[in-house]
């Protein structure tokens, strides 16, 4: 009797608070016409009454018939038995400018429906399920609003169904930093990262991925015990919550090319809130080089020479506090570690040296002293002038981190302090709410070594997250083994990160040699005429274009600062010619392109070609890459 008189007072609240139908469906199409979100309650897979939803696109079925629920650590499972108490839709279409980013605006135009359900067996847990549709996809999350008998929830598992008619190819991986493998659904382990890029068709691609993750567990995917082509939602830990309590977002997204899906990748970012950071006129972006001796007489090197090469920060790495995995590191002192450098090291002088000169210092600590002395050093690193902070190996997945490493970044912004994230962790867009959150890892970037084939697919999977740190090596030897000098140039228009790391085991010549690891001679900063590029290049963009790609073969991607275009060609490992037209330029001026080409006969270290020639709008490049082999290009009104 008293869950009939609850269940009556929850379905009056509801018709109070929600304008429109209570049918049992409900369908939104995107602004353009071509996405389409259909939901409904019904019975499914042996279940009774579930809420599933479907997705079209361009007419044909993309996620079929798809269950929605949870399986709460109290034993009560909410996947069936659901009545809807209410249903409202609408539109939304805005513009916002972020701090930074690949364009200089972003459009957020979609079609939404929220839907209130009650469980009938358990009329407490009352459940929105929230959906959009952009031109570029859909997306969905549940709410639980805390209007019920209950405080809080504890979550054992979600249920979210990704249910695909065919057994689509996709690109596999299952750590962040992992090594990529084209699989069918039905071949996939659990625990596959997201983004995942499936191939539906030779002109249809969609990507899984998770927005808006703050305080929730980290979502990845595994394949269903039950149904070969459907992918189900896994989390990396339970999840226990005060109510009210809003999971992050599960994103559908779809394009014709693997290009267009990377053109489309703000729609993470309108998944997540507004800037939270007042001011943000202390937020730069910029180049950095990496001080890989540990000493002042290297670190002063790098600041002159990020003064001459228009590079903007020196990062000290690990050990400038003592071994990073040592408990007994103490991150609020410079006491250098013996097994990497013999100092001596003067970081107050060093950061002086480059605050008169225009250059940030960056810092680099380990999760172990992050963890113990997170609220301790952040305003001790304010005050010696430092301008942010790389996080080393932060523990990710769980709840408990999920909501530990977003704190940080947020303490870090009352500091005035950027942030980098090493090591496992992939964005789901924090940075538009947070923007000193600059970069992360999460990438199997150049000091893992990977061959063109895997950089070019995470260019079209990874970096649908969000910005990549990347660590471009420019003269370590790994270069001749994997790539060519001119690929590695285009991975700075290709890879876009806000903090860009040129020279990671790189020092510049009047740095003292480094005791261990990387650093021998051949790691010398040379002065080869083509570092002109890097000294050219931005990190941040007004406009993003990609000409040409292929996952896993070769990309072409064109990017505007200002007035200025740079181009980024990069090949795998078979020759290849591709053209690519300049119809983007402004077709009232004549432009200058600085070419830089692999050419074994220019005698230099690198034998990148430069040549230089007039173009418009009307010009088509024609751009022969050889193997393992790149291009890059940078476009200057005459």
């Amino acid at each position: 009797m008293q869950n009939l008189n609850l269940k009556v007072i929850l379905a009056f609240f509801f018709f109070m608070n929600f304008i429109g139908s209570t049918s049992l469906a409900g369908t939104i199409t995107s602004p353009n016409g071509e996405v389409v979100l259909t939901f409904s309650v019904k019975d499914s897979g042996g279940f009774e009454n579930c809420p599933v939803y479907e997705i079209s696109w361009k007419g044909k079925l993309v996620v079929a018939e798809s269950r929605l629920g949870f399986d709460l650590m109290d034993g009560t499972d909410l996947i069936d038995q659901f009545e809807v108490f209410g249903v409202k839709e609408g539109t939304h279409d805005s513009t916002w400018e972020p701090v930074y980013g690949e364009r200089v605006s972003v459009r957020d135009s979609f079609t939404w429906l929220t839907v209130r359900l009650v469980h009938t067996r358990h009329p407490m847990y009352t459940m929105n399920l929230q959906f959009r549709c952009y031109d570029a996809g859909a997306a969905l999350r549940y709410e639980f609003s805390g209007e019920d008998a209950h405080s809080e929830i504890a979550i054992r598992s979600e249920k979210t169904h990704f249910r695909f008619l065919h057994d689509h190819e996709a690109w596999c991986v299952y750590t962040a930093q992992g090594e990529y493998e084209k699989k069918k659904i039905s071949a996939m382990n659990s625990g596959v990262e997201r983004p995942l890029v499936l191939k539906l068709d030779e002109n249809r691609f969609a990507a899984i991925a998770e927005a808006g993750l703050v305080d929730y567990s980290r979502m990845k995917l595994a394949r269903s015990a039950k149904d070969s082509r459907c992918l189900v939602s896994q989390l990396s830990g339970e999840v226990t919550s005060a109510l009210p309590m809003t999971t992050p977002w599960r994103v559908v997204m779809l394009a014709e090319s693997p290009g267009k899906l990377l053109e489309n990748n703000d729609m993470i970012l309108n998944l997540n809130e507004s800037c939270a950071v007042e001011d943000t006129s202390w937020i730069k972006p910029g180049k950095v080089i990496r001080e890989v001796t540990l000493t002042t007489t290297g670190g002063k090197a790098c600041v002159d020479f990020a003064v001459d090469h228009n590079l903007q920060y020196v990062e000290f790495g690990a050990g400038w506090y003592g071994p990073e995995s040592s408990d007994n590191s103490d991150a609020r002192t410079v006491t250098v570690d013996p097994e990497r450098s013999p100092g001596p090291l003067d970081l107050p002088e060093v950061i002086r040296y480059g605050a008169e000169r225009g250059i940030g210092i960056l810092l680099y600590v380990n999760r172990r002293a992050l963890e113990r002395q997170l609220d301790e050093i952040l305003p001790l690193y304010k005050s010696w002038g430092v301008k942010g902070v790389k996080f080393g190996f932060v523990q990710v997945g769980s709840q408990e981190w999920t909501s530990w490493l977003h704190r940080a970044v947020r303490a870090a912004a009352e500091q005035q302090l950027m942030v980098d994230v090493h090591d496992e962790y992939r964005p789901t867009g924090y940075s538009r709410t947070y923007p000193n959150l600059m970069t992360q890892e999460g990438i199997g970037g150049d000091e893992t070594s990977p061959d063109n084939s895997q950089t070019l697919t995470l260019l079209f999977t990874r970096m649908l997250a969000g910005a990549g740190d990347n660590t471009v090596c420019y003269y370590s030897p790994r270069v001749d083994e994997n790539a060519t000098h001119a690929y590695q140039l285009a991975k700075a228009v290709c890879l876009y990160s806000p903090w860009q790391f040129l020279y990671w085991y790189d020092r510049p010549a009047a740095s003292p040699g480094k005791k261990g690891g990387a650093g021998g001679v051949e790691n010398v900063i040379g002065n080869e005429p083509e570092l002109e590029f890097f000294d050219a290049v931005p990190t941040v963009w007004d406009d993003t274009r990609v000409i040409h790609g292929r996952i896993g073969e070769y990309a072409v991607v064109a990017r505007r600062s200002g007035s200025e275009w740079f181009i980024g060609s990069m090949n795998s490992d078979q020759p290849r010619t591709l053209d690519v037209p300049l119809n983007f330029l402004d077709k009232s001026r004549t432009y200058t392109a600085h070419i830089y080409s692999d050419d074994e006969s220019v005698n230099t270290r690198t034998h990148v070609k430069i040549e230089q020639r007039e173009v418009t709008s009307e010009t088509v490049l024609q751009v022969n890459l050889e193997k393992n082999g790149g291009q890059a290009v940078r476009v200057v009104p005459g």
